[in-house]
């Protein structure tokens, strides 16, 4: 008895090919000699178009996804390599396996390097002769890949039955044999030809091929058959209707004969007991080879059918699943069209209308929680699929308000809050999301909310978590303000914490020693789910709190003994080992235009090529440096749907002026004093006034010859006699950025309303680096020749720097309040700073301008006591008020 093997082939899914599969169908529109549409988009670069096309077909039923870039006008190996990596994280394409497909060995192994799960060689054969067929072969065995083996010798292609076998049989005893293939992974192509040419030759081509398949799988074990089945209709392109039946009369009886793989677009098969009985008998007489003028009659018959069918539109046919099934395709694909008219349909169907969201709606957002979970959806989807789930509660909402003894069951509830002063909010707008697609009920405060707010509110709702947001440092101590406050309060509630300056170090060190109860450091919106979940699960949430107070305090512990390990320089020490330079050589240039200047509403259009994607995409969780992680095997596709999204809003952006860029700027004459401070003399109706920029100094000691620098370094002493420059400036793109947010939170599209506000984020940057370069060749002039890429921008390959209070070399946000006097930032833009000194509107940078070819951008570290009370005293605050700005700076 024979042993049983079946081909195994796998995407993110397995496929397991057994005699009860049936047959497995190999989409083939993303074969560019086999599509011409998707031809021309590969030439034309537009992979997101190409990619629907695989989506379209996996929709439309092929089970494997043949891939081919065999044209003479592009590089088919590099476009292999950027498809395969742009499908591969798709979920919907990905989860099907792949099928590389070339006649160049170089493209193939191109494929096969950079290809998930376990794919298909698409192919190899005798023409080359036995030595080369057997290299290949080690090779695809190697990468773990089955292969199709053409039915193709050293003397041409296999034109008849005899020929077929003669070739097949010859392939096979050489791969089983000598390489130890294993034979469940070969498959055979014994070449589909067409017939009804008019060539008497060509007449028995059908019926070779499947009496060929027929003595391949009763003589060579375990084995598969495929071809390429629009092959044999060739005659009659133009005449979708007849291609159609050929294509199904033919595939009818090749599968009776074993073939159990073919490459079909799976819009040109006709079910084969739909098929007229004329044109039945027709395409049966041409595909059997019945009689002698089977040919002539099909030709004749074929005038009365002309003309094109429509391919079928695979994308709605998801509308004619079972409900359930539709409403989850919805929540997963983010689709809001038909939400509506489904939830109506459930609710018909069920007693309370609460029952739906409770019901089919959560079943839905499971399966989204899930495939998020395991890595098979990313945020941006998630984001989507919330649209679509609030779409649908809005619509039930008046239902169930009628309904008063309705009541839903959560998760849990979850309170959400930016703390006082801080007014960023896209993280915390994403973890919303992303919690309450797997049910927890968010109450969300927003912005700037004070302890006292939350709090209070965390009491009237019974919160089970509060989850705390914070952009700017002075969050951090609101942050360990409020852990102080619910500790005396007697809180039980978990606390998590999250927002960009935030940190494991920060939470275990400042935060968890001031509440007894569970603190939490979550870094990104992946974690959130897994984390509330352990924090709230009745027989895991004691453990887990006692495994993190455990490992908070244990990391406590050893950063506290790193830092008692440190040394430190006093501050006089630090002064006398600041940055030396050659003042008397002639590199300080005068400003072109000195003076403040202003910037009232700037052309969009002009950011465009300064805008830096990559911190965009880390935003949403993608992480991956731009250009490159549109091509990530990971992330890519769902990366480049995303990036193409924002392409779309901006557009609309720009074109209905839904933002507005201002700047304010200004350069001064400046020198250095007291060693570590900066002077400027600001011109003021006529006369001139001078203001005082205080800077920070390193104090831990340094390795020899290396200076502890101070911002004031880069500026010439007064002493010197040598008058310098340096500027300020405030750039903002978020004026109607919150009225367009909201606007679309109304319409329950989470999605857009962080879209926009990233977005947003992205543009200031990039009007503040185009400012700067404006700055550098126009306005100041120290670098008018100055030429460089939008690549070498991010990198700051340019002379100068531009370093903003609350950065690492000028933690100190106090000073923006010099920034706004200087620059009357608030009366010329609008720009307004909170108590906490955060920026609003929350998409607005301000900085320095520092020319000097010595300045560098460097981080403060952490510095002594010393310094905090020589601080307070040349800026004229209480020391106090200068420990708490401070603070988060103090190595003790």
């Amino acid at each position: 008895m024979i042993e049983t093997r079946y081909l195994k082939l796998s995407g993110l899914e397995p496929l397991v090919i057994t005699p009860e599969s049936n047959f497995i169908n190999v989409g083939e529109r993303t074969n560019v000699a086999g599509s011409r549409k998707f031809l021309r988009l590969i030439k034309d670069g537009k992979y997101e178009e190409a990619l629907d096309i695989a989506r379209h077909q996996v929709e439309g039923g092929a089970q494997i996804i043949d891939v081919n870039m065999d044209d003479g006008l592009i590089d088919g190996r590099a476009a292999m390599v950027k498809f395969l990596n742009l499908i591969v994280s798709e979920p919907d394409i990905s989860r099907v396996p792949i099928m590389i497909d070339s006649s160049k060995w170089e493209i193939i192994e191109a494929g096969l390097q950079v290809v998930q799960g376990k794919c298909v060689v698409n192919s190899i054969s005798l023409k080359e002769g036995e030595e080369e067929f057997l290299h290949q072969a080690k090779l695809i065995r190697r990468y773990g890949a089955a292969v199709i083996v053409m039915a193709f010798d050293e003397t041409g292609q296999a034109d008849n039955y005899e020929r077929r076998i003669e070739i097949a049989k010859r392939s096979y005893d050489l791969l089983v044999k000598k390489v130890n293939f294993p034979p469940e992974d070969i498959i055979f192509d014994l070449n589909i030809f067409p017939v009804a040419t008019g060539m008497d030759e060509h007449r028995r081509n059908a019926v070779d091929f499947i009496e060929g398949t027929r003595w391949v799988k009763e003589n060579l074990p375990h084995c598969s058959v495929s071809g390429g089945v629009s092959n044999v209709s060739f005659s009659f392109r133009g005449n979708d209707v007849v291609r159609e039946a050929m294509h199904s009369v033919f595939l009818y009886h090749a599968i009776q004969a074993g073939m159990n793989i073919g490459i079909v677009n799976p819009a040109m098969l006709e079910v084969y007991d739909d098929i007229p009985k004329d044109l039945l008998e027709y395409v049966e007489d041409v595909i059997l080879d019945r009689r002698d003028d089977a040919t002539e009659r099909l030709l004749e018959f074929a005038e009365t059918v002309k003309g094109e069918r429509k391919e079928k539109v695979a994308d709605l046919s998801w509308r004619e699943l079972p409900l359930q099934d539709r409403i989850t395709r919805a929540l997963v694909k983010g689709i809001d069209a038909y939400i509506e008219v489904d939830v109506e349909e459930a609710r018909q169907q069920v007693d309370k209308p609460i029952e739906v969201i409770e019901g089919h709606l959560m079943i839905g957002m499971n399966v989204v929680g899930d495939l998020f979970g395991s890595g098979k959806m990313f945020l941006p989807q998630v984001v989507k699929s919330a649209r679509v789930m609030k779409k649908a509660v809005a619509y039930l909402l008046p239902f169930i308000e009628e309904d008063k003894d309705a009541t839903s069951s959560s998760n849990g509830k979850i309170l959400m809050a930016t703390v006082k002063g801080d007014v960023h909010d896209i993280g915390k707008n994403i973890v919303s999301v992303v919690l309450a697609c797997n049910n927890y009920e968010i109450i969300d405060l927003g912005v700037m909310v004070p302890a006292e707010k939350i709090i209070a509110t965390a009491k009237e709702e019974n919160v089970d978590i509060i989850g705390l947001s914070g952009l700017i440092t002075p969050s951090l101590d609101e942050m360990v303000f409020l852990a102080k406050e619910m500790q005396r309060q007697q809180f039980e509630v978990p606390l998590l914490i999250g927002g960009a300056t935030t940190s494991r170090a920060h939470t275990a060190v400042k935060i968890d020693p001031q509440y007894e109860n569970a603190v939490v450091h979550v870094n990104d919106a992946s974690r959130a789910v897994t984390v509330v979940g352990d924090l709230l699960q009745k027989d895991r949430k004691q453990g887990y709190k006692n495994d993190l107070k455990k490992e908070y305090a244990e990391f406590r512990e050893n950063f506290l003994g790193r830092q008692q390990r440190k040394e430190y320089l006093s501050l006089e020490e630090a002064r006398k080992n600041k940055l030396s330079l050659d003042w008397s050589s002639d590199h300080i240039v005068t400003p072109n235009e000195p003076g403040i200047h202003q910037i009232m509403d700037l052309d969009l259009n002009l950011l465009l090529p300064y805008i830096d994607w990559t911190p965009f995409f880390r935003s949403w969780d993608l992480h991956g440096r731009f250009p490159n992680i549109l091509e990530d095997r990971v992330v890519g596709e769902q990366a480049t749907e995303l990036y193409e999204d924002a392409q779309q809003m901006l557009r609309r952006i720009i074109s209905e002026k839904l933002l507005q860029a201002r700047a304010v700027f200004g350069l001064f004459e400046a020198n250095s004093i007291n060693d570590d401070d900066i002077e400027v003399v600001v011109p003021s109706e006529g006369n001139s006034e001078k203001k005082i920029f205080r800077t920070l100094r390193q104090q831990s000691r340094k390795a020899k010859d290396r200076p502890n620098l101070a911002l004031a370094d880069f500026i010439a002493p007064k002493d010197t006699g040598i008058t310098d420059y340096m500027g300020c400036f405030c750039v903002t793109a978020g004026f109607g950025t919150d009225e367009l947010a909201m606007k679309f939170e109304q319409e329950h599209d989470d999605y857009n309303s962080i879209m926009v506000k990233a977005l947003a984020d992205r543009l200031v940057e990039a009007f503040a680096e185009y400012l700067h370069e404006q700055v550098r060749k126009k306005y100041w002039g120290y670098a008018a020749d100055e030429e460089l890429s939008n690549t070498e921008l991010i990198s700051e390959s340019y002379q100068g720097i531009r370093p903003a209070p609350g950065y690492p070399a000028c933690p100190d946000h106090l000073e923006k309040e010099t920034i706004w006097d200087i620059l009357k930032v608030k009366e010329t833009i609008g720009v307004s700073l909170t108590e906490s000194l955060a920026m609003w509107p929350a998409a607005s940078v301000s900085g320095y301008y520092f020319g000097n070819a010595e300045a560098k951008y460097f981080g403060l570290g952490k510095i002594r006591e010393d310094q905090v009370k020589d601080f307070a005293s040349r800026k004229g605050i209480s020391e106090e008020k200068a420990f708490k700005w401070l603070q988060t700076s103090l190595a003790d």
